[in-house]
C-alpha cells in the first residue's frame, strides 16, 4: 500500500436497548421527539419520528447519571470511574453534538446530575466514596463551588432536583436527610437548610417538585409519599426559603374495598407499595404518576382529609404514631414486572416506563395498556449469530434464552426461554430452518426459527455444559465442545440426533469451533492452550497448533488456506491449514485480551473484540487496523460481519449490542482457491455437489412437514417476541426444566412483547383484543 495508514474511529450505526440502571435515566427532550438515554457509555438521542440515533461519546465507563436543561439545549452526564479516581462529567449542546464542558470533580461516581432551571448552572451530586455536591458555572466553563452533602445523623444521599423558579436553589435527599441548598454566586458558597421530620425516619429514593416550588413530593423505600412543604416566599425574586423545609405528612393508598380493616384501626388502614417508590412524575392536572420497585406504575391523585371531631386538637400526636396516612387514591394502575426507574409523559399521553431490566414500555394514559417499546440482554452475551446469507436478523445467547432480533426496526423479534439455565452458544442451519442453542446443562436444544417452538433435543451431550457448537453446511453433522474438553460429532437426520464420535484431544473447555466450508474437517479451540484440524469424515486428527494463551476463538479463512486464531496473549495467530504451522502473529491489543474474531466474507479484513472495550477493523494481508470502535461498557465478548459486509454487531458483558456501519466496500464474493467449491474438478465436483444438495432436498421433502419455518421470512410474519395474553392460547417460546416440553400457540401466530394480567393489550395480532388491531406505538 501507498502511504500511512491512519486508524480512524469506527462509526456507530445503532445500538439495541438501553441502560435503565440509572433513576432517571430515560428522558424525554422539550422537543417531544427526542427520547435521550444512556447505554454504555454512550448516550442516545432517538428520534420517534424517523426512528433514527444519534449518539453523544466522551464516556470511558458506565454512565450513572444524565440529564437535558429545560430548553433542551444542553446534554449532561456523569459516570463511574475507578477506585482512586476521579469521574468525569460532561456537558454537550444536543443539536449538534459538540461537547462544551468536561470537568472531574467527585470521586468514583456521579450520583446525579441536574441543569438548573437557568440553565446557567450544572448541579452534580457524588456517590459514596465522595459526598460532596458541585456546583458549575456553564458560561464561565469552571466550578463555581462546592460542599459536602453528609450529614452525621443520616446516610448518603442519592436524589438531586432543582426548583422550578429560582435558579439558585436545589433539593438534595437521601437517607433520611432532606437538604434545600440556596447557591450565593458573589461568595461563590452554597448555603443548606436541613428539613424537619421530627421522629419520623425514611429513606428518600426520588423526588419532584411542583411548578410553584411549593411542596416536594418525595418516594421512599418504606413505600409511601413524603409530602414536604420547601417555606419559600411567594415573591420568586427572593431566593432564600423562609424557614427550613417541613414535613407535611406521609402518605400512601386507601386499600382496595375487599381489603379494608374493620375495628379501631379501619382509619388508619394504608396500603403501601411494595420494595419502595422508586419513580414519581407530576401531572399537570394535580394527579400523580407513581413507579414501585415491583413494577407498579400507577396514577393517583390526593384525597382531601376528612376534618372531624378530635382531628383538630391533636395532629401531630396523631401523625406521630401513625405517620402513614391514606391520602392516595389509586385512579388506574398497571405492572411491567420489575423495578421502575423512570417515568416520563409524552404529549400525546403516553406514558413512557423504564425498568431496572433495561425495558422500555409505553402506557397509553386513558387505558393505562401497556406495550413493550425496547428490550435487551441484562447480563453477558455469550454468542452471537447469522444466517447463512441473510443479514435482516442476527441471534444473541446469553443467561435464560436466546433472542432474535431485527436489524432494520432494532426490535427483539423472538425471544426463547429456558429457565435458570445459560445459553451458551447460538447458530441457524445452513438453509435457515432452526436454531440450535447449546447450554450448560449438557443439552442441545433446536428451536423452530418463526415461533420458536422446540424441534428435538439432545440431551446429556457433555457432562460439563455444551460450550461451544458448530454445524456443516448440509445440515447432517453438528459438532459440540464440552467443559471436559471433549469434541462430539452428531449425524443429525429426521429432528434427532445420533452421536457418531467423540474425540479426545484438550484437556480443558471448548472455546471455539469452526467447520470447513467443504464440510470435511473443524477447527476446535481450547482453554488448554492448543488447536486441533480434525478430520470429522474419519474422526481423527490432522494437525495441532499449540501456543502459551488460552484461545478463546478459532476460524477458517474463506479461502480455505488459512486459520485464524486469537486468546489471551492479545495476539492474533495466522496459521497454515494444511499442517498446522505458525506464518506470523501480530498484536491484536496492546493492553488485554482478545475475546472474538471473525473474517469478512471476501477474506479480506478482519475484525477483532478485546477485553479493552474496543472493536478493530484490520487489513488481513497488511496486518494493520485501519478502525477502532469505543463504545462499549464492558468487556466485548463477540464480534460478527453481516452476510452482505455493510456493517458488524458486537456484544458485550454488560449486554450491549452495537451496530457498526462497516468502513470498507461491501464485496461479498469470496476469492477462489483450490480448495473451494467452485473450483474442485474443474467444475465437476461442483455440479456433484449441486446433485447431492438437490437429492437431499428431495427425500427431505418426503420425510418433513410440507410447512417448513425459515429465518428469512421471520422478519415479514413477526414483529417482536413471542408471548402470552390474557387467559388465551399460550405463544410463549419457554422452556420448563429438561427443556422436552413446549408451549406454542394452535395458529402458530406470534405476539407482541406483552404481560400477563387485565392490563395488557397485544399490538400485533388480534389475540385478546376482541379483533382489534392496535398499531405499535412509535411505528
Amino acid at each position: 500500500m501507498d502511504g500511512e495508514i491512519v486508524v480512524q474511529d469506527l462509526e456507530l450505526q445503532s445500538l439495541i436497548g438501553f441502560d435503565g440502571n440509572p433513576l432517571n435515566g430515560l428522558i424525554l427532550h422539550p422537543d417531544g421527539i427526542h427520547l435521550v438515554y444512556p447505554l454504555g457509555t454512550n448516550i442516545a438521542a432517538y428520534n420517534w419520528r424517523t426512528k433514527a440515533q444519534r449518539f453523544f461519546e466522551g464516556h470511558t465507563n458506565v454512565i450513572s447519571a444524565v440529564t437535558v436543561s429545560n430548553s433542551g439545549r444542553h446534554v449532561g452526564s456523569g459516570q463511574v470511574n475507578y477506585m482512586g479516581f476521579r469521574s468525569p462529567i460532561i456537558v454537550w449542546q444536543f443539536d449538534t453534538g459538540q461537547l462544551i464542558a468536561k470537568y472531574e470533580s467527585h470521586k468514583v461516581r456521579v450520583e446525579s446530575v441536574a441543569f438548573s432551571c437557568c440553565e446557567n448552572f450544572l448541579i452534580s451530586l457524588g456517590g459514596v466514596d465522595d459526598g460532596s455536591v458541585i456546583v458549575y458555572d456553564i458560561g464561565k466553563r469552571e466550578v463555581l463551588c462546592g460542599s459536602s452533602s453528609v450529614k452525621s445523623t443520616a446516610g448518603s444521599a442519592t436524589v438531586l432536583r432543582p426548583v422550578h423558579k429560582r435558579g439558585e436553589c436545589f433539593v438534595v435527599a437521601g437517607d433520611n436527610i432532606l437538604r434545600l441548598w440556596t447557591l450565593n454566586r458573589e461568595q461563590r458558597n452554597i448555603q443548606g437548610l436541613d428539613g424537619s421530620f421530627a421522629k419520623i425516619k425514611r429513606k428518600i429514593l426520588c423526588t419532584v417538585i411542583d411548578r410553584l416550588d411549593e411542596y416536594a413530593y418525595c418516594g421512599t423505600s418504606t413505600g409511601d409519599v413524603m409530602k414536604i412543604k420547601l417555606n419559600f416566599s411567594a415573591d420568586t425574586a427572593v431566593v432564600a426559603p423562609t424557614n427550613a423545609p417541613t414535613l407535611v405528612g406521609c402518605f400512601a393508598k386507601y386499600p382496595p374495598a375487599g381489603k379494608s380493616r374493620r375495628g379501631p384501626s379501619a382509619a388508619t388502614a394504608v396500603e403501601l407499595y411494595s420494595k419502595g417508590i422508586t419513580a414519581l412524575y407530576l401531572v399537570a392536572d394535580g394527579t400523580m404518576l407513581v413507579g414501585s420497585g415491583d413494577g407498579v406504575v400507577e396514577l393517583v391523585k390526593q384525597k382531601a382529609r376528612e376534618v372531624g371531631r378530635g382531628t383538630r386538637s391533636k395532629p401531630d400526636s396523631t401523625r406521630l404514631a401513625t405517620p402513614t396516612r391514606p391520602l392516595l387514591v389509586a385512579v388506574k394502575s398497571a405492572n411491567v414486572d420489575s423495578s421502575v426507574t423512570s417515568i416520563q409523559l409524552m404529549n400525546d399521553g403516553v406514558v413512557l416506563v423504564g425498568t431496572v431490566n433495561c425495558e422500555l414500555f409505553a402506557v397509553r394514559a386513558h387505558d393505562f395498556d401497556v406495550t413493550c417499546l425496547f428490550t435487551c440482554h441484562t447480563s453477558v452475551v455469550y454468542d452471537l449469530a447469522f444466517p447463512h446469507g441473510y443479514s435482516k436478523v442476527f441471534a444473541t445467547a446469553s443467561k435464560h434464552d436466546v433472542r432474535v432480533w431485527s436489524v432494520d426496526t432494532l426490535q427483539e423479534l423472538l425471544r426463547i426461554t429456558v429457565r435458570n439455565f445459560t445459553c451458551s452458544g447460538v447458530l441457524f442451519s445452513y438453509d435457515g430452518a432452526q436454531i440450535v442453542t447449546s447450554w450448560n446443562d449438557g443439552n442441545i436444544r433446536i428451536f423452530a426459527p418463526e415461533t420458536g417452538r422446540l424441534l428435538y433435543a439432545i440431551n446429556n451431550c457433555h457432562n460439563k455444559g455444551v460450550s461451544a457448537i458448530a454445524m456443516s453446511k448440509d445440515g447432517r453433522k453438528l459438532l459440540s465442545g464440552g467443559g471436559e474438553g471433549q469434541v462430539r460429532v452428531w449425524q443429525v437426520d429426521n429432528l434427532n440426533g445420533t452421536l457418531q464420535a467423540v474425540l479426545k484431544e484438550h484437556k480443558g473447555p471448548v472455546s471455539s469451533i469452526d467447520v470447513h466450508q467443504l464440510g470435511h474437517e473443524a477447527i476446535t479451540a481450547s482453554a488448554d492452550g492448543t488447536c486441533v484440524v480434525w478430520d470429522i469424515v474419519r474422526f481423527t486428527r490432522l494437525s495441532i497448533m499449540f501456543s502459551s494463551t488460552i484461545f478463546t476463538s478459532a476460524k477458517y479463512h474463506p479461502n480455505g488456506a488459512q486459520l485464524l486464531t486469537c486468546g489471551t496473549n492479545r495476539y492474533i495467530g495466522f496459521w497454515e491449514a494444511l499442517d498446522g504451522s505458525l506464518i506470523r502473529e501480530i498484536e491484536g491489543s496492546s493492553a488485554s485480551a482478545l475475546n472474538s474474531l471473525d473474517v469478512t466474507p471476501n477474506g479480506r479484513y478482519i475484525v477483532t473484540g478485546s477485553s479493552d472495550q474496543m472493536v478493530k477493523v484490520w487489513l488481513y494481508n497488511e496486518g494493520v487496523p485501519t478502525h477502532v470502535g469505543v463504545g462499549h461498557a464492558g468487556v466485548v465478548t463477540n464480534v460478527k460481519v453481516s452476510p452482505d459486509g455493510r456493517f458488524v454487531v458486537s456484544t458485550s458483558a454488560d449486554g450491549g449490542i452495537f451496530l457498526w456501519r462497516f468502513p470498507h466496500a461491501a464485496d461479498t464474493a469470496p476469492p477462489g482457491s483450490l480448495c473451494s467449491a467452485n473450483s474442485v474438478d474443474g467444475g465437476t465436483g461442483n455440479r456433484r455437489e449441486q446433485q447431492t444438495v438437490r437429492s437431499r432436498q428431495l427425500s427431505l421433502k418426503k420425510t418433513l412437514p410440507a410447512r417448513k419455518e425459515n429465518i428469512n421470512v421471520i422478519s415479514k410474519v413477526q414483529k417482536v417476541r413471542a408471548a402470552t395474553d390474557n387467559g388465551g392460547p399460550s405463544v410463549a417460546a419457554t422452556v420448563v426444566g429438561d427443556g422436552n416440553a413446549t408451549e406454542t400457540a394452535v395458529d402458530g401466530s406470534v405476539k407482541c412483547l406483552c404481560r400477563r394480567g387485565s392490563t395488557v393489550t397485544c399490538v400485533c395480532c388480534d389475540h385478546g383484543t376482541g379483533g382489534r388491531k392496535i398499531k405499535p406505538f412509535g411505528r
